[in-house]
């Protein structure tokens, strides 16, 4: 009984050791990724290409909405075969813009998928660096927390994510 006792003493004393030494923080990983200036570029590319995008999808649909128009203006005049072809056309022309814009949303989603998937594993490095510096065993975003009284690194890793672009930068500029 007495080494049952001795047993769940250690255990709990050990327990409790090791939880005394685990360190948890939050951060607002939104706040981070608004201050890098390259999601700042990727936003701005990735704008560039959805309004390309869209104005090439409403100038079809304009066309083919005139087409269509233009169609029922002269439908008295068409014999009803000629009609039928013409409706035809336009009917698979519709169906090529449908398929053009579900390809155009397939690749703003790859697009943006490319240009995000750096600069997030920017992030994760710097917060893993920051926590390697500051002895903290879990990070939690901000966005799921439910109550935040812990340690903040949020600014202590905005700094590391700015040294860790101004390097990459830098190395960019001079050719390696």
């Amino acid at each position: 009984m007495k080494k049952l006792m001795l047993i769940l003493l250690m255990a709990v004393t050990t327990f409790g050791a090791a939880y005394s030494q685990t360190s948890i923080a939050h951060v607002n990983t939104q706040k981070v990724l608004d201050t890098m200036p390259s999601r700042m570029s990727a936003m701005k590319e990735l704008e560039n290409f959805e309004r390309r995008a869209v104005k090439e999808l409403q100038e079809t649909q304009q066309k083919l909405q005139a087409d269509y128009s233009k169609l029922q203006q002269e439908k008295p005049t068409m014999s009803p075969t000629a009609f039928k072809f013409e409706e035809e056309r336009l009917m698979k022309k519709s169906q090529e813009f449908q398929t053009r814009q579900q390809e155009l949303d397939e690749q703003i989603q790859i697009l943006s998928q490319e240009l995000n998937a750096p600069i997030l594993k920017t992030v994760q490095d710097a917060i893993a660096k920051v926590c390697k510096a500051e002895k903290i065993n879990y990070v939690i975003d901000e966005s799921s927390l439910l109550y935040s009284g812990g340690r903040d690194i949020t600014t202590i890793v905005v700094k590391e994510v700015l040294e860790m672009e101004k390097a990459a930068a830098a190395k960019a500029t001079s050719g390696e």
